[in-house]
């Protein structure tokens, strides 16, 4: 078997390509699909979860119960501790390595989850770039004590005009990476990252994005959020808090996690904490949905206003199946 480090970018989006995607905004449905699909094809499961990685974040991120886990086998998930900082580019090299672990078993490979980064990633790959020249960095760094980031801004603009328009003047981090990439290679990095941001066509992959209408989502997150506050999610916080003292940057961002952070804290009552977790998950189902439009691989499968809770997984699958067989 290949290790995925001695595979290159088209290889593994080839590798990629004949795996199964169920996406969709948080509390859409994704994992009763994905283990009724499973249970058909036969397949494995593999997390598109970005917070879904980390050990102890059970109640907050809706991970697989291990009943789900027992019944389907699922990779990707409790891998790293919260404290860890855990890369784009190290998942996609774990979910290679997943891949051709399944296959080997004569599996097929179902990815589940709403991280549109990590699903863009698998389909068209990364652009990593050279490694950071420090020295350059540190140079920078000295400049900005005497001048403005829109300075370097306006320098990006000279070199690489399509970047500096992305940016906003003061993405310090970005503008001094697009600067670096410039100076090692001599190309503008919107240049290199073209062969990045080249769609497929859905007919081309299997990657289903399952819709609701926003008055039904909102009531499914509603019940999700309710769920996990009287199923423990504040204990989870505190014993996550006395295990780690500190979450890691990307840990503590995950939506819910960092509200109840600040409650357990002192800092928000209860109801507070409750209602923001649910303001701040909304925004985020609309953020995913707004990643999901922008990707033409995705086949979008809209829940028919009428059909009974009991019947929307099967009518899902079938919609899967059907229109995967008819590509």
């Amino acid at each position: 078997m290949t290790s995925p480090t001695e595979l290159d970018n088209q290889q593994k989006i080839a590798i990629s390509m004949d795996c199964w995607f169920i996406t969709g905004a948080t509390a859409s449905g994704k994992s009763q699909v994905s283990i009724e699909l499973a249970r058909r094809l036969p397949a494995e499961i593999i997390s598109l979860d970005s917070m879904a990685i980390y050990r102890g974040m059970d109640i907050g991120t809706a991970k697989a119960s291990l009943v789900m886990q027992e019944e389907v086998p699922h990779h990707l998930i409790d891998i790293v501790d919260p404290t860890d900082l855990y890369s784009v580019t190290q998942y996609r090299e774990d979910a290679i390595s997943a891949i051709q672990d399944i296959r080997s078993r004569g599996k097929q490979v179902i990815f589940v989850g709403g991280s549109a980064l990590y699903l863009k990633a698998m389909l068209r790959g990364i652009f990593d770039g050279p490694p950071a020249d420090v020295e350059f960095r540190e140079q920078i760094e000295r400049e900005l004590q005497d001048v403005a980031v829109s300075e370097l801004h306006k320098r990006l603009g000279q070199v690489d005009p399509i970047s500096a328009q992305k940016l906003h003047p003061n993405d310090k981090r970005r503008i001094i990476r697009a600067l670096e990439v410039y100076r090692t290679t001599g190309q503008p990095i919107s240049h290199l990252q073209n062969e990045f941001e080249t769609a497929h066509s859905p007919e081309d992959c299997k990657v289903f994005t399952l819709r609701h209408p926003r008055s039904i989502l909102h009531q499914r997150i509603q019940d999700r959020v309710d769920w996990m506050f009287e199923h423990g999610f504040v204990a989870e916080v505190e014993n996550l808090l006395q295990r780690y003292r500190e979450l890691g940057k990307t840990a503590s961002q995950a939506v819910g996690y960092r509200e109840v952070i600040d409650h357990v804290r002192g800092t928000s009552e209860l109801a507070e904490t409750r209602d923001l977790v649910l303001y701040r998950t909304r925004q985020f189902a609309r953020h995913q949905e707004t990643w999901f439009r922008g990707l033409p691989e995705c086949r979008m499968l809209d829940f028919p206003d009428d059909i009974p809770p009991a019947e929307m997984t099967p009518w899902v699958v079938e919609q899967v199946l059907e229109q995967a067989s008819s590509n």
